[in-house]
């Protein structure tokens, strides 16, 4: 197993510099990874030079042709996330036709085993189907986000392949907390609570350690699990003990004012108007200001009785995740957990 040759798609992102990590200290020799030309390799550390980059384009199917040749294993990481109406149409293109292209490509080889990484959003949420698991059907309905639209078509694109004799199998992580970027993705919690943030939703979500979706993803790949998805979660907690358990490891004061459905549409409406006017991407949109307000939950007990997995408890992820955001704030370091 570990002289397999090995792809991984994403690798300079959040997952996929963790996984990458994982990988090598496992002892895989031959890991290769997608990277596009302008993408910072900051989060990988000092294993960077331990793993081929390949720079290109999954929405490129020649390039995946001539790179997939020779490949036993891959982990598809890549994908983009966003809220915005304005992103709909170049998430979709990426998150499911650049999965489409991955599968067709193995499918051609003939050969090749894929772990696809997919989302908890891609499962299918509505008001009246709360509690979340693997076995829940989709359903669409105003808490359908663009992005769960994006990561379902993915995901099918997944199955699609299995039904014509692709091996594969897909994780749908929560929320996944850790150390990356601190302006992007849930790693931006922690300045804006270290900030001052007043407010909180009123929901809950499942939140997830970053390690725990790496070694989660590698088990799923070095197993005979094929054509089955894990819900990786590691605890259901609502937004306002999540806040408060951040604002405790920085030493700060959480957030105290619920931010009601009032509340939230007076903030993603200001946020729309910065965003326009400066051009940024906004922290909050229309429609994750609504999925914030509902209370979800999501079973793992998949994982742990199909593998014994055992999640980090995740007061010490966002505790641990809390220090070293204190340790690189002043420098911009990026040390991994």
């Amino acid at each position: 197993m570990k002289d397999k040759r090995i792809f991984v798609t994403g690798g300079t992102g959040f997952l996929g510099s963790y996984l990458l990590r994982y990988l090598v200290q496992r002892g895989y020799r031959n890991v290769l990874a997608l990277r596009r030309p302008n993408s910072s390799s900051q989060l990988v550390g000092p294993i960077r030079e331990q793993v081929q980059w390949i720079e290109g384009d999954i929405l490129d199917v020649g390039f995946l042709e001539e790179v997939l040749l020779e490949v036993d294993l891959v982990y598809h990481c890549a994908g983009m996330v966003s809220y915005h109406p304005r992103h709909t149409e170049r998430m979709i293109e990426i998150n499911e036709m650049g999965t489409a292209n991955v599968v067709n490509v193995l499918l051609h080889h003939g050969k090749g085993r894929l772990l696809h990484v997919s989302s908890i959003a891609a499962i299918g949420r509505s008001k009246e189907n709360r509690h979340i698991s693997e076995s829940s059907k989709w359903v669409r309905s105003p808490l359908t986000s663009y992005y769960a639209i994006s990561k379902f078509l993915a995901e099918q694109q997944v199955w699609r392949g299995i039904a014509e004799g692709l091996d594969a199998v897909i994780i749908n992580p929560s929320i996944i907390i850790g150390s990356g970027f601190w302006d992007r993705g849930s790693a931006r919690f922690f300045p804006r609570i270290e900030k001052g943030q007043r407010f909180y939703p009123l929901g809950s979500s499942g939140f997830v350690d970053v390690r725990d979706v790496a070694r989660l993803a590698i088990e799923l790949m070095e197993s005979d699990i094929s054509a089955e998805r894990f819900i990786a979660n590691g605890a259901n907690l609502s937004y306002k003990k999540f806040f408060q358990i951040i604002a405790q490891s920085l030493g700060v004061a959480p957030p105290r004012t619920a931010a009601g459905p009032w509340l939230s549409g007076i903030a993603w409406r200001v946020e729309a108007l910065r965003s326009w006017l400066t051009g940024s991407k906004p922290f909050l949109t229309k429609q994750n200001a609504l999925l914030a307000g509902v209370h979800f939950t999501y079973d793992n007990q998949k994982s742990v009785d199909t593998l014994g997995f055992k999640y980090f408890p995740i007061e010490e992820t966002l505790s641990a995740t809390a220090e070293q955001y204190r340790q690189s704030s002043s420098e911009r370091i990026l040390p991994l957990l």
